[in-house]
C-alpha cells in the first residue's frame, strides 16, 4: 500500500484569466477557458507523488467526461487510483478566475465529492501506510471517520481545514498536524488572525483541543510552526508569482513527503515552503506542482 493516503476531492478546474475580478452585476472579458485537473485532495496527492513518495487517492468522480480525465491524470503522476469510485452524479468542478496579480477567486460545485462516504473509507486498508492527508471538500463525517481509522492504525493524521468551516471537536482531537491559512485558523478559533502574534495565539488555542502541531501558512510570509515547545516563523522563497492556485496544496504535499523522508518538522516546513513558492510560478493547479528536482534546486 502507499505511504501516504489522501481521502478527499477530485475536481475539474474551469479556469479563466482576466485583468481583474468582476464587480457584482458586471461582465468583463477574459482569456480562453482552460480545463485543468484540480481538487484539494487530488492536488495534494500529485504534490506528494512528484516528490517520489508512494501515494494513493481515495475519492469519487462522476460518470461524465471529466471523471476519466482526472483519474488518468492521477495515474500519469504515479498516484494509486484503485480507491477512486465512479459515481452516478457529476464530477466535482471549480470555477476559477485568476487576475493579473495571480490571485484567484473560486466557486466550488461538489458533485461526486459530496458522496464520498465512511463506507468508501472502510474499503481501503490503512494498515501498511504511514500518513493520512485530509481536507474539507468532502463531507465532514467522512473526514472524521477517515481520521479515526487512521489513528487506530497508527498513521499520522494531517488535516488541511479548507475550505474554511467550523469543525466538531472530536475531529480536531484526532488530528496530529493541522495546516490552516490565516482565515481558516480565525474561523476555527473565533479569534482575529492578522499578524504573526495573533496567529501564534490562535494556534495555541487549537493545541488545547488535542492537536500536536499547528502550521499556519502565511503566503508570501512563509509559515508559522507552533507546538507546545516551540514557535518558529519560517520564510518562504522569493519568486515571480503567476497564479496562486494550489500553492497551499503544494506546500502540504511537499511537507508530508519531507516528513516521511525523515526531515525535522522545521526542515519539512521549509521544504513545503519551497514547493508552495514554486507552484505560484506556473499557471493552473496540478500543472504547477513542482518535481523533486525543481524543489531541491531552489533550496540549494
Amino acid at each position: 500500500m502507499a505511504d501516504i493516503i489522501i481521502v478527499g476531492s477530485l475536481n475539474a478546474d474551469l479556469v479563466v484569466r482576466s485583468p481583474r475580478f468582476p464587480q457584482p452585476g458586471e461582465t468583463i472579458s477574459g482569456e480562453d477557458l482552460q480545463i485543468i485537473p484540480g481538487g484539494k485532495g487530488a492536488n495534494q496527492a500529485v504534490a506528494a507523488a512528484r516528490q517520489g513518495v508512494k501515494t494513493a487517492m481515495l475519492g469519487r468522480v462522476g460518470s461524465d467526461s471529466f471523471g476519466p480525465f482526472l483519474v488518468e491524470n492521477l495515474k500519469a503522476n504515479q498516484v494509486d487510483t484503485s480507491h477512486v469510485i465512479v459515481d452516478s452524479s457529476a464530477t466535482g468542478t471549480a470555477i476559477i478566475v485568476v487576475d493579473s496579480n495571480g490571485q484567484n477567486s473560486i466557486v466550488l460545485s461538489p458533485g461526486a465529492n459530496g458522496n464520498v462516504s465512511p463506507a468508501d473509507v472502510d474499503s481501503a486498508s490503512f494498515s501498511n501506510s504511514k500518513l493520512l492527508l485530509l481536507q474539507l471538500e468532502i463531507p465532514t463525517p467522512t473526514v472524521l471517520h477517515a481520521a479515526q481509522q487512521a489513528r487506530a492504525n497508527g498513521l499520522t493524521v494531517i488535516l488541511n481545514p479548507a475550505p474554511a468551516k467550523s469543525l466538531p471537536r472530536e475531529l480536531i482531537s484526532v488530528v496530529d498536524i493541522l495546516i490552516p491559512n490565516e482565515s481558516e485558523l480565525s474561523l476555527l478559533t473565533g479569534l482575529p488572525v492578522n499578524d504573526i502574534g495573533s496567529a501564534e495565539h490562535a494556534a495555541k488555542e487549537i493545541l488545547k483541543q488535542g492537536v500536536k502541531t499547528v502550521i499556519v501558512t502565511l503566503g508570501s510570509k512563509g509559515a508559522l510552526l507552533v507546538t507546545a515547545h516551540q514557535t518558529t516563523q519560517i520564510d518562504t522563497y522569493k519568486v515571480n508569482v503567476v497564479d496562486t492556485t494550489a500553492a497551499g496544496d503544494a506546500f502540504i504535499g511537499g511537507f508530508a513527503s519531507a516528513m516521511l523522508n525523515g526531515k525535522s518538522l522545521e526542515d519539512s516546513v521549509r521544504y513545503g515552503c519551497a514547493c508552495g513558492a514554486l507552484a505560484t510560478t506556473k499557471f493552473g493547479a496540478q500543472p504547477s506542482l513542482p518535481t523533486k528536482e525543481e524543489v531541491e534546486k531552489i533550496i540549494k
